[in-house]
């Protein structure tokens, strides 16, 4: 299984919801993303950094894009399908018996929702309130989101068990806006660990890897 090591890093006062980019320099940089299922399309460059202190995860997408989508009449939040993003899975055992979506755009917008393998979704679930925080950034070319998840959220939901969590890292790269003709619009899916299967699928157990806890 690949293996992501988070290191720690303090913030000053310990209670920031995003961290100073001088802390940033102390993440390691995970660039190992792949596009299975478009293998001979040129792939636009993802990056990830996780840090964490005492009481929160700390997560950190950089995305190179060129033709940056984002929907721009969401009604619900299922509507962030959509737009360009960029997402993260954490589930509670191999078998995906429980397992929780995070699906961020670039502007910062959630799509949080609970499943079951496979592939049930209960869109009415949230995450824990006052635990989750996202903060997006449009750049000249591409985007960067930081997303701040507390501790005390991943232990209560079972995620995170001595200092490790199964995690699948991904992202969602569209050139294409959703029309009448063809409502889902055209991606590229990328992800961290090709899950290997012969039509695009993350809600799968091979999606995932490890994302270590160092001290």
């Amino acid at each position: 299984m690949k293996t992501y090591i988070v290191s720690k890093a303090q913030s000053e006062n310990g209670e920031e919801k995003f961290l100073d980019d001088n802390l940033w320099e102390k993440a390691i940089l995970l660039t190992d993303f792949s596009q299975p299922w478009r293998k001979n399309e040129r792939i636009q460059e993802t990056s990830f950094r996780a840090l964490h202190d005492d009481k929160y995860l700390y997560l950190r997408y950089d995305v190179k894009d060129d033709d940056l989508i984002i929907f721009d009449n969401y009604q619900t939040k299922r509507d962030i399908i959509r737009s360009d993003r960029v997402e993260i899975f954490l589930r509670k055992d191999t078998e995906l018996k429980k397992y929780y979506c995070l699906e961020v755009d670039p502007n910062g917008a959630i799509l949080d929702f609970a499943a079951t393998h496979y592939r049930l979704f209960d869109d009415d679930w949230y995450w824990p309130k006052g635990h989750l925080f996202t903060s997006g950034t449009i750049l000249e070319k591409g985007y960067r989101l930081d997303m701040t998840i507390s501790k005390e959220s991943l232990k209560s939901l079972g995620l995170l068990k001595d200092g490790v969590l199964e995690a699948g890292i991904f992202r969602a790269d569209t050139n294409i806006l959703p029309d009448s003709k063809n409502p889902d619009g055209d991606f590229k899916w990328i992800t961290w660990v090709d899950p290997e299967m012969k039509e695009p699928d993350f809600h799968v157990p091979s999606s995932f890897g490890r994302l270590e806890l160092s001290e």
